[in-house]
């Protein structure tokens, strides 16, 4: 048994190692592989996309807001990787009451950093998160920086439109681009009219994959209605997933940046 704290600042007492795990978090999900966790990874959500292979290997115990207890109980885990924002309060304290279950709080680059040493420490795999920390760091220091800021809004949802708030993770992503959020000063997810969009003066207006699809047909529909900002769709995953992709981020926002500034010339 050892005991470890995690970022709510609970403490989790664990069997260590351990050896039935279950992810609620798909970012996490695709982190535990990256960590070699295949074996002792029992349970993952529905969408938990990757590593696609363990679509079929792995029991399903519903969905990240919509937990299946039975499922949880037929696996009798020794640890279940939870996170504040992407799961259900209610239902990690009930599941708290009879398994640990490590919560994780990302909002920041440097959060997520810490999160992933944290759970190479708690599954016995600290070496490869160190191996992965350096890769992630070296990714990022090789991120050309953006000279020229860019203000811009960034969706996560239609009907109502909703965008990320200073206080996220999706915010600090934005910074490593060169972004300006303009909605910085507001928290989380905040409905957001199109009238507060146009009111911004943001250059960029940037629709995510996730969790709202925006796909061609929003993006047509925004465009005529702001034919002053640039309307764009992005890849969600680089800037909303804070496990092992983290390590690609950087190329894929070097590639979205120079598009970007073609499209300012």
């Amino acid at each position: 048994m050892a005991i470890f704290t995690d970022q709510l600042g609970r403490t989790v007492p664990i069997d260590y190692p351990p050896e039935r795990i279950i992810s609620l978090v798909p970012s996490q999900t695709e982190l535990l592989a990256a960590l070699q966790l295949n074996v002792q990874v029992a349970g993952i959500t529905k969408f938990c996309h990757y590593p696609a292979t363990w679509r079929s290997g792995k029991a399903i115990v519903g969905g990240t807001k919509n937990i299946n207890v039975e499922a949880v109980a037929k696996i009798n885990p020794d640890l279940v990787i939870a996170n504040k924002e992407e799961n259900c309060r209610q239902q990690i304290e009930e599941l708290a009451r009879s398994y640990p279950v490590w919560v994780s709080d990302v909002n920041s680059l440097d959060l997520a950093l810490k999160m992933i040493r944290s759970l190479g420490e708690i599954t016995n795999r600290l070496a490869d998160a160190l191996q992965l920390l350096r890769d992630i760091s070296t990714a990022f220091n090789g991120l050309i920086k953006n000279t020229l800021p860019i203000s811009a809004v960034y969706l996560i949802w239609k009907d109502p439109y909703m965008a990320a708030g200073g206080d996220t993770f999706i915010h600090s992503m934005m910074n490593q681009c060169g972004f300006i959020n303009v909605f910085a000063a507001l928290q989380r997810y905040p409905v957001v009219t199109l009238q507060d969009i146009r009111q911004s003066g943001c250059k960029f207006v940037l629709l995510s994959s996730e969790p709202y699809p925006f796909q061609q047909k929003q993006l047509d529909e925004l465009r005529s209605k702001l034919p002053g900002q640039h309307v764009i769709l992005v890849d969600g995953s680089y800037f909303s997933w804070y496990g092992s992709r983290l390590v690609l981020a950087p190329a894929y926002f070097t590639q979205l940046m120079t598009g970007i500034h073609q499209a300012l010339l």
